[in-house]
Formats: structure tokens, sequence, C-alpha cells
């Protein structure tokens, strides 16, 4: 199966009518994908006080605003919404786009914003129960004309979700690295999976635990798609390339030491990093944006690095 392209753009320190414009870039230039963030305040933080648009309406934004892409957040945190709450948004969604809305969902990590907003950071283990039961409540509101759920965190008593989505049933995706409970709940429930910030070798032995997993679940590891987050900081040029590769140091600092999954250099050299996902089996790669854009950059990687696998411009 080639590989696709996506854009995956946190809707922090930019404003709205920037994000459009990327939007619709992406909908025109080949990429099949856009997606936003769920976060309340800065991540990583600077000074705490940068401007970050919640995930939700601007969701609804990128829907109207396109026509191509799929139209996505990687991912909400279950524990910012209800996810009965998140299901009805999510399918107003999909009628706004007509039929484009694509779920991910993930257990939360920003503990800051969980302090700030005084919503409980509870231990991993029952952030992931959460995990599994959000997805099991927003599938049945997604299909089922009459829901029933009764979980250890979320409730549906005779629930009705209408109108239901365009699709039949839209993708689910779970958004995450861990390998013993994130995984394995990709396996059990979830139509996809995204990795982010990560290398081809590791996304390759990533995808190798999913596999071990469906195994487990008796599933077919090739039902759940695999997609991976590239931070971008390509150069159109030589010189842009460098300037670029010391904004990645400025922002990202020590992390770095722990870290992979950026694009670095020239469009010839990206070429190859991506060529590196694609053998390791991911079926979409993003390319994860901070603002200001390089426009340059993105110019180029249309124009090169996406012919290169195939992807033109749709007529």
């Amino acid at each position: 199966m080639a590989m696709t392209f996506g854009v995956h753009a946190g809707q922090q320190n930019v404003s709205l009518e920037e994000l459009r414009r990327l939007w619709r870039f992406a909908d025109r230039s080949g990429f099949d994908w856009v997606s936003g963030w769920d976060h309340f305040q800065e991540s990583p933080p600077k000074d705490q006080n940068g401007d970050c648009f919640e995930s939700v309406s601007t969701m609804a934004l990128l829907a109207a605003d396109t026509t191509r892409v799929r139209v996505g957040c990687l991912v909400f945190s279950v524990n910012y919404r209800h996810p009965a709450v998140l299901a009805n948004a999510l399918v107003t969604i999909d009628h706004i786009s007509n039929g484009r809305m694509e779920c991910g969902i993930g257990a939360g990590w920003h503990e800051a914003e969980y302090r700030g907003y005084g919503i409980p950071f509870e231990p991993i283990g029952v952030r992931e129960d959460q995990l599994e039961e959000g997805i099991q409540v927003i599938r049945l509101l997604f299909t089922q004309e009459i829901a029933n759920f009764k979980g250890k965190y979320f409730q549906l008593n005779d629930a009705r979700c209408n109108p239901k989505p365009i699709q039949k049933s839209p993708r689910i995706w779970i958004g995450g690295l861990g390998e013993k409970r994130t995984l394995r709940a990709a396996a059990r429930y979830a139509d996809g999976w995204n990795a982010p910030y990560i290398s081809p070798s590791e996304f390759a032995r990533k995808c190798r635990v999913l596999d071990e997993w469906c195994l487990k679940e008796k599933r077919d590891p090739t039902a759940i798609l695999r997609t991976v987050n590239v931070g971008f900081y390509m150069g159109a040029t030589e010189a842009a390339a460098r300037r670029n590769a010391e904004q990645l140091r400025a922002e990202w600092g020590a992390a770095l030491e722990t870290r992979a999954g950026f694009f670095t250099g020239t469009p010839r050299q990206v070429i190859d990093q991506a060529a590196g996902y694609q053998k390791a089996g991911a079926a979409r790669l993003n390319i994860a944006l901070r603002a200001p854009y390089d426009w340059e950059a993105l110019h180029a990687y249309v124009e090169e690095v996406l012919p290169a696998f195939g992807v033109k411009p749709p007529a």
C-alpha cells in the first residue's frame, strides 16, 4: 500500500487566519489528512501565556474550510470531555465535513493543564482504563440507535446520539507509545494507531508490538492503520536547513536526548528520511508543524518530496 501524507498543526501561538491558510494549502496540495491537537495552553510551555485555540471548535472550522482531506485531532484527551459529549460534537463535525471526520483519542499526559483546570490527573493505569471505556462509549454512540454501557468511569443509559455520522462507522484512532496498555487498547478497539516523534526503527519495533497484541486479541493486524507524526524542520535550501535545525534545538532542547522523529536537512535528505518510515510500515506520514510556518520549506516539500512517493496535487 502506498504511503500517504498529512499535516498535523497544533493551534498554538498562531492566528486563525494563518491556520486556515495552512489547511487550505494542504487541501489543494496532495495531502490527505489535517489534524490539530487537544491542549488548553502551550505545549511544551514557554511562559504559560501563549495563545492556544480550543480543539473541538477549531476542528469544526477545519472541516468547513476544506473539501478533500480527512479531518482529525491527534489526540483528544479522554479526561477533558465526557466521551458522550465528544461523540456528539464529532458527529456534527462529520456532517460539516460531509463524512471526513476521524476520531483520535488518548489517555492524556499534560499534567500542568490538568492542574491548571482542576481536572484530576489520575495515575496512568486509571487514565488507560478511562481510555478503553471512552472508546467503547464513542463507538456505541456512533453506531447504535440506542446505546447502553456500564463502565466504572462512564455509563450510557438508553442514550441517543442523533443524527448518526454520515460515515457508517467513523474510524477511531488511538495515539501514544505505551506498549503494555496503549498498544493493547489499539489492538482491542481502534481502527488506527498514531505514534508521535519516533525514529523509523522505533516505529517498526512498536508496530511489531502492536502485531503481537493483535494476535493475542484475535484481531487481524492489517485492520489497524499505522501512522506517524514527524516534526518538520526541513529547509528549502542548505542555509534554511541549518537555520531550521537551530530552531529545532531551541524549541526542544534537552528533550532531543530522548526524542527522535524530526525531518531536518534539504528536500533530498528528507526523501531518504521519509522512505525509512515507509519501509517501517507507515500508512501515512504526518509532518508536525509549529508556527511560524516556513512556507518556502512547505512548498519545497510538496514540489520535491511528495512526488518522490507518487503524490500529486489533485486536479
